[in-house]
């Protein structure tokens, strides 16, 4: 406890609190797949040689752009989709201690299919 205010000190590791992000306007909240460490022939690759996820899981969307009339474009993915992005695309965050992207939908380059 603080002598001065009387307050009990907060250990810094309790700012990570336990949240969910609701992605604003034509946002969307995506899960980047890590590539494998693994190569084809059975080589591991070094941390250094990994190149950055281009690929993810949508893990969220937001309501979608308020266009002129006052209403909402249709967002053109979904929850559990997953998308292709530009390599440096988004901003990062952490969420639970995974890492997660926020994108414009503009900033897909498109929708891959199972």
């Amino acid at each position: 406890m603080n002598k001065n205010t009387g307050e009990t000190p907060v250990p810094q590791e309790d700012w990570r609190i336990e949240m969910a992000v609701k992605p604003l306007e034509d946002r969307v909240l995506v899960k980047p797949i890590e590539a494998e460490s693994k190569t084809a022939s059975g080589l591991y690759l070094p941390e250094g040689a990994k190149e950055k996820p281009i690929h993810g899981k949508v893990v969220s969307t937001g309501p979608g752009k308020r266009l002129d009339n006052g209403t909402r474009a249709q967002m053109s993915v979904k929850k559990g989709d997953t998308v292709v992005y530009g390599k440096y695309a988004g901003s990062e965050i952490e969420i639970k201690g995974d890492k997660h992207l926020i994108l414009r939908e503009s900033e897909l380059l498109g929708i891959l299919n199972a």
